[in-house]
């Protein structure tokens, strides 16, 4: 069956990496690697990433971000967590190798959420200056995804809804109310 478009052509590449990367160091792996796997030519991986990490890019956004959104949008938070954690753990080897490459996690979950936080808040004035959209992406984005890097490298020993709840949980409280109720 022959690839037809870029979206083909994306998971492609993006499944070639994934099962190398199991076996072997994200940064050791080259885009020679990556498209002999994928039984394409380096020349198709340039024209539609710039390097590996914009693949690792793409794929944190297709595959993990793009799927909770509509529940984010909905106000499901924690169906959207649930779902972000299940999606983590059905690819374990792969996400657990990816820990090392947290900045672009951190990048792609940060637009997301300015994204979403910029169309909620359209029009409104914080009460504080320094609370705008991108302090307030960054913030959350750094929160999500240390909660998510320790859930990995702690071995994904608790189920993704659990990890959803325990995040929520942490969300929702203050550090003097969670100190109060260890």
């Amino acid at each position: 069956m022959a690839i037809q478009g870029k979206t083909d052509i994306d998971q492609l590449l993006a499944k070639s990496l994934k099962e190398i990367a199991v076996r072997r160091p994200v940064e050791k792996i080259t885009i020679k690697e990556i498209t002999d796997k994928a039984g394409v030519i380096r020349p198709t991986f340039y024209n539609h990433f710039q390097d590996k990490f914009e693949l690792i890019e793409w794929i944190i956004r297709t595959e993990l971000l793009e799927p909770v959104e509509p529940l984010i949008r909905n106000d499901m938070i924690i169906e959207a967590m649930v779902l972000l954690f299940t999606n983590i753990e059905k690819d374990k080897a792969f996400y657990s190798q990816l820990v090392k490459f947290h900045d672009i996690a951190k990048k792609c979950v940060r637009e997301v959420l300015l994204e979403l936080i910029q169309n909620e808040s359209s029009g409104r004035v914080s009460k504080h200056k320094w609370l705008t959209p991108e302090v307030i992406s960054s913030y959350y984005a750094q929160s999500m995804c240390f909660a998510t890097e320790e859930w990995i490298s702690m071995g994904m020993t608790i189920s993704p809804r659990e990890m959803a709840e325990a995040y929520q949980y942490m969300l929702t409280r203050s550090l003097t109310d969670i100190i109060k109720e260890l």
